[in-house]
């Protein structure tokens, strides 16, 4: 097969204390999934069913990378994620077996340019420009479910020069991840290299220049994001 264009490289994700990296099919954020947030959001957490938005895949940026401020915004938030890597494929899988269609886990940071995603939102526009902008998917080393196992309690934390923004619990989450893997088989076949981020906790807010923002999760370590100038 011939392209009019060379194919550019495909994007992918470190594996944690491993040369081999996984190959990115799409990303996939499921929006407020934490109640406080959802509040903050000026929505009804007991009210609101799990609905899912896209991110490219080549916005992946990986641990420990500058991001420059992105263009056309002057409201940059950051969003600590749990990330899901899906590692067999999944179409209308029940709950029960959803883990078993999981290769592993990572530190996200859904970077989101967020005078541009409430814009559309109130006009029912897409999220597209506020959410699926370039390198707007922070996402560490993935971590094999073999050896970390199935994360579904312990913290997760997000700092900004140190000083801590976000402070929550993987157990307060609207929809578990089984529970999210399992709804959103039922709409698309997931496929290995399909990664989902599953939603943010309260206390979303501004970076600028010359921040340093650090995201924890226990069990899965931190990664790092430096936010350059703006490009």
């Amino acid at each position: 097969m011939s392209f009019v264009f060379d194919p550019l490289p495909t994007p992918s994700l470190a594996v944690a204390d491993s040369d081999t990296r996984i190959p990115v099919r799409r990303i996939f954020c499921v929006g407020r999934n934490y109640a406080a947030h959802a509040r903050e959001m000026g929505k009804d957490p007991d009210r609101d069913p799990p609905f899912f938005f896209t991110k490219p895949a080549d916005a992946v940026v990986g641990d420990g990378e500058t991001v420059a401020y992105p263009p056309l915004t002057g409201n940059l938030h950051y969003e600590a994620e749990l990330v899901v890597v899906i590692g067999r494929t999944a179409t209308d899988v029940d709950q029960a077996a959803a883990q078993d269609h999981i290769w592993g886990y990572a530190i996200g940071n859904d970077l989101t340019r967020r005078d541009l995603q409430l814009e559309a939102r109130d006009k029912g526009r897409p999220w597209d420009m506020g959410k699926g902008f370039d390198r707007s998917a922070v996402i560490g080393p993935v971590h094999p479910a073999e050896a970390v196992g199935h994360p579904d309690t312990g913290s997760i934390r997000l700092t900004v020069n140190g000083e801590t923004k976000q402070d929550a619990n993987l157990a307060e989450l609207i929809w578990s991840v089984p529970e999210i893997v399992s709804i959103l088989s039922q709409s698309v076949t997931l496929q290995p290299g399909d990664v989902i981020m599953t939603g943010t906790p309260a206390g979303v807010g501004p970076l600028v220049e010359g921040d340093k923002c650090v995201v924890s999760i226990e069990g899965l370590g931190e990664i790092t994001t430096i936010i350059g100038p703006r490009a």
